[in-house]
């Protein structure tokens, strides 16, 4: 099995497991939170997206990628993190632009997941990516993917719905 191979399955089954994990869990809970305790709760995954910020270090070390891509991916999370970060912060005071700021780190993240795995496929990463590098595209990128997804069905769904519970 080649090195893309395994890392796409590997992927391919994270999706799967993560999956099960919020229609099974994760949904169910989600219902019986306010909205902005369901929020919180799924942005705090996008919190530790720093941790891209280990591609430095990785190309470093064997990853093969371009500077620019390099810097995309980096500056991207940076942001998507510190956007996070602002939404939890909103939403635990209840301040009016915490939807906003959900709704930017939603859209950053779309924009920056897409960018990120174009630019990995194009320049294919997986061929080259080991460790610490090898876990984030194929763990935790599956995991902000499916998040995501619950973050917008969260803000579409409970659109009408306050920040403060009655």
């Amino acid at each position: 099995m080649t090195y893309t191979v395994a890392a796409g399955l590997a992927s391919l089954l994270s999706f799967v497991a993560f999956g099960l994990i919020a229609g099974w869990y994760v949904v169910p809970w989600l219902r019986t939170q306010g909205r902005a305790e369901a929020l919180v709760a799924l942005i705090w995954v996008h919190a530790f997206r720093h941790i891209a910020l280990q591609i430095f270090s990785a190309q470093k070390f064997g990853l093969v990628v371009s500077d620019r891509v390099r810097d995309e991916i980096a500056i991207g999370d940076v942001v998507g993190m510190l956007l996070a970060i602002a939404a939890i912060v909103a939403l635990r005071h209840r301040a009016r632009m915490a939807i906003v700021l959900v709704w930017a780190l939603a859209l950053e993240t779309f924009a920056d997941l897409a960018n990120s795995t174009a630019a990995g496929v194009r320049e294919g990463l997986f061929e080259t990516a080991s460790g610490v590098t090898w876990m984030i595209l194929t763990f935790y990128v599956p995991v902000l993917w499916i998040s995501l997804l619950l973050i917008v069905w969260q803000l579409l769904h409970r659109r009408n719905e306050p920040l403060k519970r009655a």
